[in-house]
């Protein structure tokens, strides 16, 4: 999924004659602190709340202010978690998109990544959840999946992380079954360290959130 694809349709830009406060109206209406700056296809800057109340005259149009506005975009061809790195590291809620032209295209909001992170994750998909800790010499896909398919369960999605300088790694597996007594009962009898695992939706609503709060802290290193 590239940038093209999750430009809002829906988040305006401004222009150097709009006043302050209508940004802060904006940015209130669609629950962002940043917008673009934008002269016909010229992208120009963002704009923050923040740089409108350090204005102090907010009814003034923005173009009658020297602001030192941050610049950062996305080309409409670069991946997803490209957008996400972006944005968490310089904690954006609106992330721009500008075509091989140098044209504006658009934005992408920060509620709209977490959706379609959650899609291809499949995190909205019904199912549960397990946690496997190991070191990262005993790691096998094969074997992993074999495991959970010979419980006639699927794996929906997956991914790793490990912590810095560390050999042991943590396996999170989102798999298409509530009922996972069996395939952990599978990955014990194999030596697999069970860390963890959640079928309840209130516990994959904390997880699912805690899980990306990690994702934002580890892309802002």
């Amino acid at each position: 999924m590239i940038a093209l694809d999750l430009i809002s349709d829906v988040i305006p830009s401004l222009k150097t004659s709009d006043t302050g406060q209508t940004a802060l109206n904006l940015m209130e209406i669609y629950r962002i602190s940043h917008l673009p700056i934008v002269n016909n296809l010229d992208f120009l800057g963002l704009i923050s709340d923040g740089d409108i109340y350090d204005m102090n005259q907010p009814e003034e149009p923005i173009g009658n202010h020297e602001l030192t506005l941050l610049k950062p975009y996305i080309r409409d061809d670069q991946h997803l978690f490209e957008v996400v790195g972006l944005a968490a590291r310089l904690k954006l809620t609106v992330v721009p998109v500008l075509n091989d032209k140098n044209h504006y295209m658009g934005v992408i909001t920060t509620s709209d990544l977490i959706r379609h992170i959650a899609g291809i994750s499949s995190m909205d998909q019904p199912g549960g959840i397990i946690v496997l800790e190991m070191i990262d010499r005993d790691y096998s896909l094969s074997q992993i999946a074999q495991i959970i398919e010979s419980n006639n369960i699927k794996v929906l999605s997956m991914y790793i992380t490990s912590p810095a300088d560390s050999t042991r790694l943590e396996v999170t597996l989102k798999v298409n079954a509530t009922d996972l007594l069996s395939v952990i009962r599978t990955f014990e009898r194999y030596n697999y360290d069970v860390k963890t695992w959640i079928t309840t939706n209130d516990s994959l609503d904390r997880f699912y959130s805690e899980r990306f709060d990690l994702l934002m802290k580890y892309l802002n290193m």
